[in-house]
């Protein structure tokens, strides 16, 4: 089995950097991904089979789902927004950030009371997930693409759900949490098919990282 290429699909930025560096912590080097001028789209690394591409988070767990990667590495929030078919297999520990309910303390009563709020999100899905399904709590979920923060300022919403790492431009804006939703990191999916198919592959990769972690 081992004539097949491995494909990983990283979310690009940081999250992919961290990766390479684990993966060159087991051996897996790819030094035309460190060229920071390529025009490339796909790197490869012919001595272990294996071919890694740089995708926008929300995108990669559509390739895995897909098959047009074998193995992802994106952040816990894309995998729960975007809720595609494929396995979850390791918490890589790097990236680590909680998803928030958010705003002004006087927002707190509001959901105390299960009150008909307004929520501001990048992530409709999560929050939708949280306060019907765990909270019992009917809410109007407006979606934002850039600072969600701005919501509760000018009145657009009461509550945002938001990742929070420091809390700091929160803090600034007169914003708190006001409830986790959970805790966030880096993980690793992979491809149904893929893990049927190539088990053993894909065991001895994961107990590698494992063991670096």
């Amino acid at each position: 089995m081992e004539d097949r290429y491995l494909t990983f699909a990283l979310g690009k930025g940081r999250l992919a950097n961290k990766t390479m560096d684990l993966f060159e912590e087991i051996g897996i080097k790819c030094e035309e991904m460190k060229d920071k001028d390529t025009r490339k789209l796909v790197f490869v690394n012919e001595k272990h089979k294996v071919r890694f591409f740089l995708a926008k988070g929300p995108d990669v767990p559509t390739y895995v789902e897909y098959g047009a990667a074998d193995i992802g590495v994106v952040g816990k929030d894309t995998i729960m927004e975007e809720n595609r078919r494929v396995y979850e297999v390791l918490d890589l520990g790097f990236g680590k950030c909680n998803m928030c309910v958010c705003g002004p303390e006087s927002a707190r009563e509001l959901l105390n009371h299960h009150e008909m709020i307004r929520v501001a999100t990048k992530y409709p899905n999560i929050a939708k997930d949280y306060f019907y399904n765990h909270k019992h709590q009917t809410v109007d979920i407006i979606k934002l693409n850039g600072s969600v923060e701005l919501g509760p300022i000018v009145e657009l919403s009461d509550v945002i759900v938001d990742i929070v790492e420091t809390g700091s431009t929160l803090k600034e804006n007169g914003l708190t949490v006001l409830e986790e939703i959970c805790p966030l990191s880096a993980r690793m999916i992979v491809n149904q098919v893929t893990m049927q198919m190539q088990t053993e592959r894909v065991k001895d990769l994961i107990a590698q990282l494992k063991a670096k972690l």
